[in-house]
């Protein structure tokens, strides 16, 4: 399993998340309170927005502990809009490419979970992915492929349900193969302006997500980086989250129909944007800001 950070709001130095807090990104690739795997040492990754629409990224198949050419970043970028992510390898190889964040345009990506059995379905899982975006697969790992197939579905349109569709579409192909492996999905996806949070697992062992507004600032944590605990809320299985530029927060339920009596409840979708694959969505319900 992986840990994650992201960011929305005033801008601020990456460091300040992602190296100075006393159980810091950086700290976490070492020594995970709340992951599977304790040390997340196959990779680090940023992704920051700045004066251009498109994100910057830096990835590194070096663990997060010894690369001082992350710390030296982090202590100069300063941005509203970041994620931050160290890998613990699920069946993939450590590579740059297999690193998060993924980007596609002015789109930012990063998975903590599984695909359980990948390397039974890869092929089919890959097929989900449309021609027009194929090229743009850079690694071998599930997670970006996800990206990708949800990229495929609508999720320029409406988050929720891209991610929705693609997860339902894999489970399918997990009971096909026979594969009893989990489906595990704790991820966090943006556009450049709103972000996306995303806790579900077909096996009700959803990876950690934790919320936390600041005065100026809401973040999304795998698992809280001070003693602080009271200001971090941890996140529900089965939710989807939308902060806006706005830092309004809502929540909505997210259950991708793995089981027969699942249901999806995404957020009200995102002004449509013309998207590889992407259909028009259905008319979705408004969700209650989270805490209403």
């Amino acid at each position: 399993m992986c840990r994650l950070v992201a960011h929305l709001g005033a801008p601020t130095f990456l460091s300040e998340h992602v190296e100075r807090p006393p159980r810091s990104l950086i700290a976490q690739s070492l020594t995970a309170a709340e992951a599977k795997t304790v040390t997340q040492g196959d990779g680090v990754g940023i992704g920051w927005y700045g004066e251009r629409p498109e994100p910057g990224v830096y990835r590194e198949a070096r663990p997060a502990w010894s690369d001082e050419n992350l710390r030296s970043l982090c202590r100069h970028i300063r941005a509203g809009l970041f994620f931050a992510h160290v890998r613990a390898a699920t069946g993939t190889d450590a590579s740059r490419a297999n690193c998060h964040p993924f980007a596609v345009g002015d789109r930012l990506f990063m998975h903590n979970g599984q695909v359980g059995g990948y390397g039974r379905i890869r092929r089919r899982l890959e097929a989900m992915i449309d021609d027009r975006l194929y090229d743009t697969r850079l690694g071998t790992s599930d997670s970006e492929a996800l990206f990708l197939a949800a990229l495929s579905r609508g999720l320029d349109a409406d988050p929720a349900r891209g991610f929705a569709r693609v997860l339902e579409d894999v489970a399918r192909e997990q009971r096909a193969a026979g594969i009893r492996a989990p489906l595990r999905f704790a991820a966090c996806y943006t556009d450049g302006r709103s972000l996306h949070a995303f806790r579900w697992a077909s096996d009700d062992r959803s990876p950690s997500l934790y919320l936390r507004r600041l005065d100026d600032a809401v973040l999304v944590v795998s698992e809280p980086y001070d003693d602080a605990r009271d200001a971090w809320e941890p996140v529900a299985p089965n939710t989807a989250l939308r902060i806006d530029p706005d830092l309004s927060v809502h929540a909505a339920r997210f259950v991708p129909p793995a089981r027969p009596d699942a249901t999806v409840v995404p957020a009200d979708p995102a002004p449509p944007r013309a998207a590889a694959g992407a259909g028009s969505p259905d008319p979705r319900p408004t969700e209650a800001p989270l805490g209403a």
